[in-house]
């Protein structure tokens, strides 16, 4: 077994300076020109253990603070710190990264590309079955609110099958409170269904014993409030429905849904092949909850630090840097991005890679399994890329599931071989990974996820610092060659583009 490697979480301190958020200027990336001209010949070619060796966690640190400080931002409005799109903190964040890279000479080409987002909110929730009130109950990400925001009333209304088809909701829908089984359709499709039959509201029951959240994805005037109800609270009712009883229930929801705009940010380096891009990208927004310094400040961090070192070098293949927004509210950037790719441009990025939360406290070295077998052809020799560096600097690592949770999605939806590394979220670390990385089994690998303690001392600065020169090497290889890596062509076969996924971002649609 390799070492285990030194288990050491750096409180960063406090934030030292604010950042003024401004207005964003949006040029399209086939207007904007570089600032000037760049990459001279004097520069070396990029060479992996030298990018790696001008990472430092003192750099990281101090951007961290900086992030933070931003964050503060948002306090008058949410009283807290976040950089949730829409924002002043997520305004300010775009503005940090986008003055940052204009401050590096012009080795890249920058541009700012907005788009549509919709974002929601639910203030308050209440689901009433019969006299009980289920603990399981919760409000379904991007619901719309009960009529008039108040608390609606009506019977229960067991759907057919799993509510997927219009003949599965009998007339004794319309008035009533659906209720419809998990599976087969995603969540926003039977709460659309349930809408158009009349309903009043919507509860979506698991399929098995567990809680169940999720989203209903893009809003549209059918949907109607939606719950979503563990498996195990909702059997008895089932039970008590299918045998001829009356179930009366009240749902309310105070929820707001609301379409903004914001941005993603570019940056390509001038010099290298325009026609064989690597590209990388991790997501400039955190949840509403908290200031997101490890989901994924750490990230799109790592991402400018490294953009910031690279120009220390010539490339001879392009490198695109891309900073996503609104990747909490279901990867609507990076979805976007590839939406409005023409296909000539597609086929230039040889390869994707995904880094989202670099740091986490409780921490595991986590590869994306991406396989040739059901993803672009090419993906798993980046996902072997990944593994033979942590063998050769003596660490553990350990495979999680490539499923759609983040801004690797798009991509390998579209052909783009990609991948990516992480160091855990909401999952629970295991004994075995508690010998292989350290911390504590038992625990979240980041306990402080999606909450406001996700701060300046959320970072585990030993991850953080030997993720980050994964990602710089993961640069510098294939900014160099793309020799004995496999060629793009626009008849990719793309299994994972055929199965139906369970996860778009965090969040469950199905």
């Amino acid at each position: 077994m390799a070492p285990k490697p030194l288990w050491s979480c750096t409180v960063l301190l406090a934030a030292l300076c604010a950042v003024t958020a401004s207005e964003l200027q949006i040029p399209l990336l086939s207007q904007q020109e570089p600032l000037e001209p760049v990459n001279s010949p004097a520069k070396p070619l990029i060479d992996t253990d030298k990018l790696q060796a001008n990472i430092n966690i003192e750099n990281l640190v101090s951007r961290a603070k900086d992030l933070y400080n931003i964050a503060k931002l948002s306090e008058p409005e949410f009283g807290h710190p976040t950089r949730v799109i829409g924002s002043e903190g997520h305004s300010a964040t775009l503005e940090y990264i986008y003055s940052a890279l204009q401050d590096l000479g012009g080795y890249y080409t920058l541009s700012k590309q907005p788009f549509p987002a919709v974002m929601g909110k639910i203030y308050e929730s209440r689901l009433v079955i019969g006299h009980e009130v289920p603990e399981s109950a919760s409000p379904m990400s991007l619901t719309p609110p009960t009529a008039n925001k108040e608390p609606v009333y009506g019977h229960l209304a067991l759907v057919a099958n799993q509510g997927c088809d219009t003949s599965d909701y009998p007339a004794k829908v319309a008035g009533s409170i659906a209720f419809i089984l998990r599976g087969t359709c995603s969540f926003g499709a039977k709460s659309e269904l349930a809408g158009r039959a009349g309903a009043v509201a919507a509860v979506v029951y698991n399929h098995d014993s567990g809680d169940l959240s999720g989203t209903l994805e893009s809003p549209t005037p059918e949907h109607v409030a939606t719950f979503g109800l563990s498996g195990k609270d909702a059997d008895p009712i089932v039970q008590r429905l299918k045998e001829g009883e009356v179930v009366d229930s009240i749902a309310y929801i105070d929820s707001e849904v609301k379409q903004i705009k914001t941005t993603n940010i570019i940056a390509q380096t001038i010099g290298g092949d325009p026609d064989n891009c690597v590209m990388l990208g991790g997501h400039s927004d955190s949840v509403s909850e908290g200031p997101g310094i490890n989901d994924d400040g750490s990230g799109s961090l790592t991402l400018l630090e490294v953009a910031t070192q690279l120009t220390n070098f010539s490339v001879n293949n392009c490198v695109r840097f891309a900073w996503w927004a609104g990747e909490e509210e279901g990867l609507l950037g990076s979805d976007y991005y590839v939406e409005v790719l023409p296909q000539e441009e597609n086929l230039k990025i040889r390869l994707f890679m995904d880094y989202d939360m670099m740091g986490s406290p409780n921490f595991a070295y986590q590869v994306y399994n991406a396989t040739n077998a059901i993803n672009p052809v090419g993906s798993e020799q980046l996902r072997d890329l990944y593994i033979d560096w942590y063998a050769k600097q003596g660490l553990n690592y350990t495979f999680i599931p490539f499923d759609g949770r983040s801004d690797y999605d798009a991509f390998i939806r579209d052909g783009i071989p990609g991948g990516g590394i992480a160091t855990g979220a909401e999952g629970i670390k295991t004994e075995e990974e508690e010998v292989m990385f350290g911390g504590k089994a038992g625990e979240w690998y980041d306990p402080c996820y999606h909450q406001l303690c996700d701060d300046i001392g959320n970072v585990n600065s030993t991850a953080w610092l030997a993720n980050t020169k994964l990602v710089a090497h993961s640069v510098a290889t294939f900014a160099v060659s793309f020799e004995g890596f496999p060629e793009r062509s626009n008849t990719t076969a793309l299994a994972a583009s055929k199965q139906q996924r369970k996860y778009h971002g965090r969040h469950l649609i199905i």
